[in-house]
């Protein structure tokens, strides 16, 4: 049998094409090791105590999710402003917010894009005194010392509740503290008010005895949005839509079995069962998509918070497209 290499080659040749043709595999091999796989999908939801607190709790969004092999993350907030700083840095995809939050963020540059809202829950926030004050009406707060969580949707109320009773946001002495350090200002008498949203207003009613001085009616529809940013929006429709139906599917189930769902949400919030069942009594429910006149109220509390010269620029919310789901 002949041993000559075939086509001319040497074979000194030939052995320095099979050496070649090895480099170049064991070097492809290597790459392929190297080189992960397409990252599963996921969606790291933000959440504040509430509703998305009950949706966590029984992992439905994970089931509904699984078929789409996205998976579910929980992250934990205790105020909006700080979710949706989460959000600007790229740490979270979805979560839940007051109205004024979305306001400073977009202000920021931050890329959020509402995907949906509640109806209003005018119930849902008031500004509250100790049962002793001596202050009995929205006029009495005129230079005293109001706690509130900067940049949230009680911020917002306690400005047009000032401008109601014929008083100006700078004729109040705002001290911003969030709500657990408020709650600790309130209590030992370091304020003289406290702005809150429920369940600590409810909390607060049924541990501090703390009495109402007035809430949200007729001064702000204090809506709740879930929002996202533009880029997750555009990459994960699928996935966005699925989420706001669940929300929507949890909203409905509250509405409709409130003992049983305060019971739930006491356990998973670990609060006395009183104080949840305060705060359901007067929760309005319903999940709406984002259109021009929801669009217009977020345009009124941003030229507000301008006017304030609380946050740096104007903005113009009206062409700002919120996420179509449909």
């Amino acid at each position: 049998m002949s041993t000559t290499p075939p086509t001319g080659l040497s074979r000194r040749q030939l052995l320095s094409s099979v050496a070649g043709v090895a480099a170049l595999t064991s070097s492809s091999l290597t790459w392929a090791q190297q080189t992960p796989a397409a990252s599963p999908r996921v969606l790291r939801v933000g959440h504040q105590k509430g509703w998305l607190s009950i949706l966590k709790s029984r992992g439905t969004l994970e089931k509904r999710l699984a078929p789409l092999g996205v998976g579910v993350t929980w992250i934990e907030f205790n105020a909006g402003p700080v979710q949706l700083e989460a959000l600007n840095v790229g740490s979270i995809d979805f979560g839940d917010v007051g109205e004024a939050p979305p306001i400073f963020a977009q202000a920021a540059g931050a890329p959020l894009v509402y995907a949906a809202a509640t109806v209003p829950r005018q119930h849902l926030e008031a500004v509250v005194v100790p049962k002793d004050s001596p202050i009995r009406s929205v006029a009495d707060l005129r230079g005293k010392k109001i706690a509130l969580n900067k940049g949230s949707n009680v911020h917002y109320f306690l400005v047009k509740l000032l401008q109601k009773h014929g008083l100006k946001y700078a004729d109040v002495q705002p001290v911003f503290l969030s709500p657990p350090d408020a709650r600790a200002a309130f209590q030992k008498g370091a304020v003289d008010a406290w702005a809150i949203w429920d369940p600590f207003l409810a909390s607060a009613e049924k541990t501090l005895d703390a009495r109402w001085l007035a809430d949200a009616t007729g001064v702000a529809n204090n809506r709740g949005y879930y929002f996202t940013s533009r880029d997750y929006a555009t990459r994960n429709t699928d996935v966005l839509k699925l989420a706001i139906a669940e929300v929507s599917a949890i909203d409905t189930w509250i509405s409709k079995n409130k003992p049983a769902a305060a019971a739930e949400l006491a356990a998973v919030l670990g609060l006395d069962q009183r104080i949840t069942d305060l705060y359901l009594s007067r929760a309005s429910f319903g999940t709406v998509a984002v259109n021009r006149d929801i669009l217009n109220e977020q345009q009124q509390i941003a030229d507000t918070f301008f006017d304030l010269k609380l946050i740096p620029k104007k903005l113009n919310l009206l062409h700002t497209a919120p996420v179509d789901l449909g």
